[in-house]
């Protein structure tokens, strides 16, 4: 029984190897829309008031779940074309080292959605907090990607513990609009970038 289970996750573990650089292709256009919904999300609140805990915790859980959907249409349409099952076990053993943080986070922001459940307005913390989940979701979802999908969840930690500690400290960053800028800095432009990064650093190891 021991011998099967090692196994079929030395399989697993070069299955996820060999495939490393399709999960790179796949998800240059994923950052990259994630980035643009992201940087298009935060422009919203200058135009509609989204100033209170629940309003702004429900306006990026709504947001994160159409980018989510959208993920999961691009990772599907990626698995067709490949010729490939879309729920394989190596894209499940991603998605299971993703699942533990995610959740988390959800759990964090429905809490700020229920009415005067948290009555003061706080929401100002959930970007770093949703920060720190994400980069160790990625983190753990880049065990066997390439390393700079674990980096890039390095740095969601690191910024995350430095804007957790500046808005602590900084009483100008501790309102509702701050926060939706905060969200389409990080979750927005700084995926945006990466996105690009890899889609370029990609077609260069293409082209040689």
């Amino acid at each position: 029984m021991e011998n099967d289970w090692a196994s079929a996750n030395l399989q697993t573990i070069r299955t996820l190897m060999e495939r490393s650089a399709l999960y790179r292709r796949a998800l240059a256009p994923i950052m990259i829309v994630a980035g643009t919904i992201g940087v298009a999300a935060s422009v919203v609140p200058t135009f509609v008031k989204l100033d209170t805990n629940s309003s702004f915790s429900a306006f990026w859980t709504i947001t994160s779940a159409i980018v989510f959907f959208i993920v999961l249409y691009l990772v599907r349409r990626q698995a067709l074309r490949d010729a490939e099952p879309f729920l394989s076990l190596p894209t499940r053993r991603v998605w299971q080292g993703l699942l533990p943080n995610f959740f988390a986070g959800l759990v964090a922001g429905l809490l700020f959605v229920i009415p005067d459940l948290i009555p003061l307005q706080i929401g100002w913390i959930l970007p770093p907090l949703w920060m720190l989940f994400y980069g160790c979701g990625l983190h753990a979802a880049g065990f066997f990607m390439q390393r700079s999908m674990r980096l890039f969840g390095w740095a969601f930690i690191i910024f995350g513990l430095s804007l957790l500690f500046y808005v602590i400290s900084d009483v100008r960053l501790q309102s509702i609009q701050a926060a939706h800028y905060m969200m389409g800095l990080f979750f927005g432009a700084l995926h945006l970038a990466f996105g690009i990064y890899l889609f370029f650093t990609e077609r260069k190891t293409n082209e040689a």
